[in-house]
């Protein structure tokens, strides 16, 4: 039977709808559309972030000098980029009906230490029992360790839990890990898709 429901943040939790404070940026340094973001979240800075090596105030310094920033504008442009990101309401209220039945719901993200502050200002924090966080774990998804470790500090075997992300590489890795992983789309209807992982669950077990 299924024990426990982990969910990956960015992309799922918080959807990005609105890339306009984004492209702002690009226009304001002169860059290309699209610059900032590759940057900012597609750069070895970013999985040194995630990665616990680099911390978070020299990850957005070092995004500042690849950007040719002044130092002094970083606040503005940290606080602009999230902008455009939207609560995943839908699926908090999938988590809030998933808690209520006794299951044990994670976060298991590639993010920094700071997701903890994110998810105490977005009011998520007392939904999850456990979130797991790739720069205090010192790995990354794909990794099978992280989701090793994550099932382990949960205590439930990789065919008792379900496990949710937006990036199809992560889903696959869960997968052949033993996980009922599956990928997530807005346009899918989350709570049917653990309805049905959780019914047939109990019905083989």
């Amino acid at each position: 039977m299924i024990k426990a429901c982990i969910f990956d943040f960015g992309g799922v939790l918080v959807i990005t709808e609105d890339d306009r404070p984004r492209h702002a940026w690009d226009e304001r340094l002169g860059l290309p559309i699209g610059s900032v973001e590759r940057v900012v979240h597609y750069s070895d800075l970013w999985i040194q972030a995630q990665l616990g090596r680099i911390s978070y105030e020299d990850y957005w310094k070092g995004v500042a000098e690849r950007l040719y920033m002044r130092q002094e504008d970083i606040e503005a442009l940290r606080r602009d980029y999230f902008s455009g990101d939207r609560l995943n309401y839908r699926l908090v209220n999938v988590v809030k009906e998933l808690r209520e039945e006794g299951l044990t719901t994670a976060i298991l993200s590639n993010e920094t230490a700071e997701l903890l502050e994110r998810l105490d200002q977005l009011g998520l924090r007392d939904l999850f029992d456990r979130v797991f966080i790739s720069a205090q774990l010192g790995v990354m998804k794909p990794d099978p360790a992280a989701y090793r470790l994550a099932l382990q500090a949960l205590h439930v075997e990789p065919h008792e839990a379900i496990f949710l992300d937006d990036a199809l590489r992560n889903v696959r890795a869960a997968q052949q890990l033993g996980l009922h992983a599956l990928l997530f789309r807005p346009e899918i209807d989350v709570r049917a898709e653990f309805r049905r992982i959780i019914e047939q669950a109990a019905d083989t077990s």
